[in-house]
């Protein structure tokens, strides 16, 4: 037997067959090796146990070959014949792992409120000639209904020029202004039915100058005390006599902006970036209804066409600034479009068979300002369009997003079955948005509410009358446009994401870790 290459100190060195060496690793998903036991520990001053006849004859010999214990010899030589082992059936190799799909952002969750994967060429085109109709109406309406080179309007009943001051003193006395004459007794308890309430003025034509003015003391009139900081309007005349003042109200502005700055910090505390384009598009749209909605009623327009066509630009100014140029936000504004459509067209049809004027208190207050006749039945018209609007984008924009969700999270659907799903979503929402609009609607006309209810005529009477008829037609006009913005813009959403690669698809055997 050929002698292995040894080493005094480390004992023989076993040489290693090639088919060892080169055996390949285990795989990755087979079961760990278990650990080597541990040798089992004898009594001391015990001579190990002897099994092997090689070194048995070591054992035998001399000292110096008792000091190196023989191994076994190396394959194919050697006394000891070992028994081999059954050869282990080869394992399959395991299946590559997937790649795991890339997590949902936050921007791609919730109203789609952030940049979304672009949409391929031909979801843009189709998406483009859909909106291309709808878009060259509006710029249409704009060019058409704005009053160009018409007169700024002015009104026909002077309201005098604002002039702040600050109340200095309040006494009670008599309702006869100095100078005045009093014409038999007075009636008991009269002689103090009126406040004299003494005013600087702070700006103006005559500022410091201190004012004396008679305010009788009536429910409809306000209670005004020292310190008030008040509005008065100046129609002209000597600045220093006080009948040339009218002590109108009180100042506001503070307690307003105040209000503003805690309003926007809010938004701009949740919602950050996105927060900061919807406080932008919110002024963009006061913006389009002081230079374009207000002039084009006032210059005798048809205020209903005005309404749907400023409508139609407050919706792709909001929406596009708010929610970024995507097919989702696309979608939603389609969806809009069409359902503020309905809505004109469904209140004009109840306010014509209905025979509602419009003729309100403030309508009549407006008429007589502009000292000219103004379609009543379509400022009626144009407040429910533009009421409206705000509950819509909300609705149109969760839908579309709803949809798009849907369709990432499975591929497989085709737009039946993602219509049906999504249209679940949106049946939750519209009780919500409904309930919005009816509550705010109610609030809103909440005096004229509480009127109709001591007149004691009847509740079919009440309901009926014009007050309570325009805000039932205003309440279920706008409704039924909310309703029908669930159906239709769902509708549209699941045409258009069928049509449109998913990005990112989570699939149902890849689970999502971290």
């Amino acid at each position: 037997m050929p002698r292995d290459i040894a080493d005094d100190d480390t004992g023989p060195i076993r040489r290693v067959p090639a088919e060892s060496a080169r055996r390949p690793a285990p795989p990755r998903d087979s079961p760990p090796t278990p650990p080597p036991r541990a040798p089992r520990r004898r009594p001391s001053g015990q001579p190990p146990r002897v099994t092997d006849p090689a070194e048995r004859a070591a054992h035998r010999s001399g000292p110096a070959e008792r000091a190196r214990p023989a191994v076994p010899p190396p394959a194919g030589g050697g006394t000891r014949r070992r028994r081999a082992e059954p050869p282990s059936a080869p394992e399959p190799p395991s299946a590559p792992e997937p790649p795991e799909p890339p997590r949902p952002t936050e921007a791609a969750t919730g109203h789609g409120h952030g940049p979304v994967p672009p949409a391929s060429r031909r979801v843009r085109r189709l998406l483009a000639a859909l909106l291309a109709p709808f878009a060259a109406a509006m710029v249409v309406g704009v060019v058409v209904l704005y009053p160009w080179g018409a007169p700024e309007p002015t009104s026909a009943t002077p309201s005098g020029t604002p002039v702040h001051g600050v109340v200095t003193g309040v006494t009670a006395g008599p309702c006869l202004s100095p100078g005045g004459v009093r014409v038999g007794e007075p009636a008991p308890g009269t002689d103090e039915a009126c406040r004299h309430v003494e005013v600087r003025l702070t700006d103006g034509a005559a500022p410091g100058t201190t004012l004396r003015k008679i305010v009788p003391v009536e429910p409809s009139t306000p209670r005004f005390t020292v310190g008030d900081e008040v509005v008065l309007s100046y129609f002209g005349a000597d600045p220093a006599n006080p009948d040339s003042y009218q002590l109108n109200d009180f100042q506001r502005g503070l307690p307003l902006a105040a209000l503003a700055v805690l309003f926007a910090a809010a938004v701009l505390a949740l919602g950050r970036w996105r927060g900061l384009m919807a406080l932008v598009a919110l002024g963009l749209s006061f913006v389009v209804l002081v230079l374009f909605v207000f002039p084009a009623i006032l210059a005798g327009e048809n205020p209903l066409l005005v309404a749907i066509a400023g409508a139609g630009v407050i919706m792709f100014v909001a929406l596009y600034s708010t929610h970024g140029l995507s097919a989702r936000t696309s979608v939603a504004v389609l969806g809009t479009m069409v359902s503020l459509t309905l809505i004109g067209g469904i209140s004009a049809l109840f306010s014509a068979t209905a025979a509602l004027t419009g003729l309100d208190e403030d309508t009549a207050t407006l008429i007589a300002a502009l000292g000219h006749g103004v379609d009543s039945r379509g400022l009626l018209l144009a407040g429910v369009v533009i009421g409206a609007l705000g509950v819509l984008d909300d609705v149109t924009v969760t839908q579309a997003s709803a949809v798009w969700e849907l369709r990432r999270a499975n591929p497989a659907l085709r737009w039946r079955e993602l219509y049906g799903a999504a249209l679940r979503i949106g049946r939750d929402h519209v009780g919500s948005a409904v309930n919005t609009l009816v509550m705010a609607y109610a609030g809103a006309a909440l005096p004229v509410l509480l009127l109709a209810t001591l007149s004691g005529v009847g509740l079919s009477t009440v309901l009926t009358s014009q007050d309570i008829a325009q805000e039932i037609v205003r309440t279920l006009a706008g409704s039924i446009g909310i309703i029908a913005a669930v159906p239709i813009t769902t509708l549209l959403a699941a045409l258009v994401a069928t049509r449109e690669e998913p990005d990112g698809a989570l699939s149902p055997a890849s689970p999502r870790t971290g």
